[in-house]
């Protein structure tokens, strides 16, 4: 069952800097679902436009077979479409705590019942539900974005670089709590700087080259194409 269907999106930041032009994306029901390329295809554009945070001049977005149309962030957000951005997505004066409540914006009587299942989901934010956000490390900041994002009780995952500026370490720890949310029935479309390690935990993956999709296949058989690694995984 397609999840999300995008067809000939075309937009960006203004009339004037269509970064999209004709991109095309589906997910399926429990499909991850990465997108890779160079600097500037519009990878992160496709994924703010799906949120409802950038305009689009023309093209479908159709959200469980129905049209999405002109729906603005908060629109995509009631309809069930989750985004964790790459930066700021957590509120660092706030607390672990502070920051799940304030999730839980669509029903904040649910605020209570969601952050106990985020920290039997993730133990690590019942140890620091008192702390700062700032001061988690950045793989920690990163699973609080994605509860955060579960708060709102999403059937779609949109994120955005979650593993930029980590270590490996913890690159490969988020990559496998990205694995478990899947596996647990979450469709997650997925903007992803480590491409070879995104691709092989991946149902499908897209190339995209200026502002649409020049590839799309199976994630691991992708990640293990000569010319997608000559061209994008650096060999």
């Amino acid at each position: 069952m397609s999840v999300l269907r995008i067809e000939g999106a075309v937009g960006g930041y203004s009339r004037e800097e269509e970064i999209l032009k004709g991109a095309a994306v589906h997910v399926s029901a429990g499909e991850i679902v990465s997108i890779i390329g160079p600097n500037g295809a519009g990878k992160s554009t496709l994924l703010k436009a799906v949120a409802g945070l950038l305009p689009v001049a023309s093209g479908s977005f159709r959200f469980e077979g129905e049209e999405l149309g002109g729906s603005d962030a908060l629109k995509r957000a009631r309809a069930g479409i989750a985004f964790v951005p790459q930066e700021r997505n957590v509120f660092g004066t706030l607390t672990v705590a502070e920051n799940l409540a304030i999730s839980a914006f669509l029903d904040p009587a649910a605020a209570g019942p969601r952050s106990a299942e985020m920290y039997d989901r993730y133990p690590m934010l019942a140890e620091k539900k008192g702390a700062l956000a700032r001061t988690l490390s950045g793989g920690q900041r990163q699973i609080l974005a994605m509860a955060m994002g579960l708060m709102t009780a999403p059937r779609l995952m949109l994120l955005d670089e979650p593993t930029a500026g980590l270590s490996p370490k913890a690159a490969d720890e988020l990559f496998d709590v990205i694995v478990a949310l899947n596996v647990a029935g979450m469709p997650i479309l997925m903007v992803e700087q480590h491409a070879l390690e995104a691709l092989e935990i991946s149902s499908r993956g897209y190339v995209f080259v200026s502002g649409r999709a020049v590839r799309e296949g199976a994630g691991p058989a992708l990640a293990a194409d000569p010319e997608i690694r000559r061209l994008f995984l650096g060999g």
